[in-house]
């Protein structure tokens, strides 16, 4: 089999085997959107949440892996890379996409507030990352891109999500350090900021105020994050960057 492209990266090695996308917050939102592009690339994808299986959302084939499991625990890290290697035999790229948000006033916050949101936005990242930056040194390369938030770089009066800055700008942080730790081993290591994206987690009755959020006055769709992760992956020479797609909303005060 001949080597395809798509824009300017192959989608199958030297070996001919086809690349193999890791995806977690895969059932719903942005990660339906990110599982399916990646598939319409010509990636194999392992696609993972909770309850991904009974989520209805996606169906298993052949180049289509669906495994449930909390990111936030250790052991879903390990299934996840274990049941990858074993179904495709690499795993070329992981999305950290599974994340809470929850706004709120500082002061009200729960601790289970607190645990909840660090539990899937960092350990999940820690744990599913660790994994694979160990998988792809031993295969001599591959690319982590983790979804934050543009709230982490620029906030806005009115929106009050205190942990979703405190985890998601950690994670902003993290991603330039693994980009220098990794630079040498053929490891890159990125981040999407997005702004207020379409999806199903924003009622209609709320978009006209989020539009108002960013300086283009629109929400941004699940297509243009896709877009965006498909960007990252096709640019050899990018590593350590925190792509903003929210409108200019990271340009500061408006």
């Amino acid at each position: 089999m001949a080597n395809r492209t798509s824009g300017n990266f192959h989608l199958f090695s030297m070996n001919n085997q086809k690349q193999t996308a890791l995806i977690t917050g895969a059932s719903s939102g942005i990660g339906l959107g990110l599982t399916k592009g990646f598939l319409a690339e010509g990636f194999n994808v392992v696609a993972n949440s909770r309850h991904v299986t009974t989520s209805g959302t996606l169906s298993p084939s052949d180049d289509l892996l669906l495994v449930d499991g909390d990111v936030g625990e250790a052991s879903t890290a390990r299934d996840l890379i274990e049941t990858a290697e074993r179904r495709f035999g690499r795993i070329d790229v992981l999305i950290n996409n599974a994340g809470i948000f929850v706004p709120k006033p500082f002061v009200e916050y729960s601790s289970e507030d607190f645990d909840r949101v660090v539990s899937t936005n960092l350990a999940g990242f820690f744990y599913v990352s660790q994994e694979a930056a160990r998988h792809m040194r031993q295969r001599g390369g591959g690319q982590i891109i983790t979804i934050t938030t543009t709230l982490a770089q620029q906030p806005v009066a009115g929106v009050s999500a205190a942990l979703t800055s405190l985890t998601k700008g950690g994670l902003n942080a993290i991603t330039r350090g693994l980009a220098i730790e990794y630079a040498a081993e053929g490891i890159r290591v990125n981040a999407i900021a997005p702004g207020i994206v379409d999806t199903p987690m924003h009622k209609p009755e709320s978009h006209e105020y989020l539009k108002g959020l960013h300086p283009m006055r629109r929400l941004g769709t699940v297509q243009e994050i896709v877009e965006a992760a498909l960007f990252l992956v096709r640019a050899p020479f990018i590593t350590g960057e925190v792509l903003h797609v929210d409108g200019g909303a990271h340009a500061g005060k408006w």
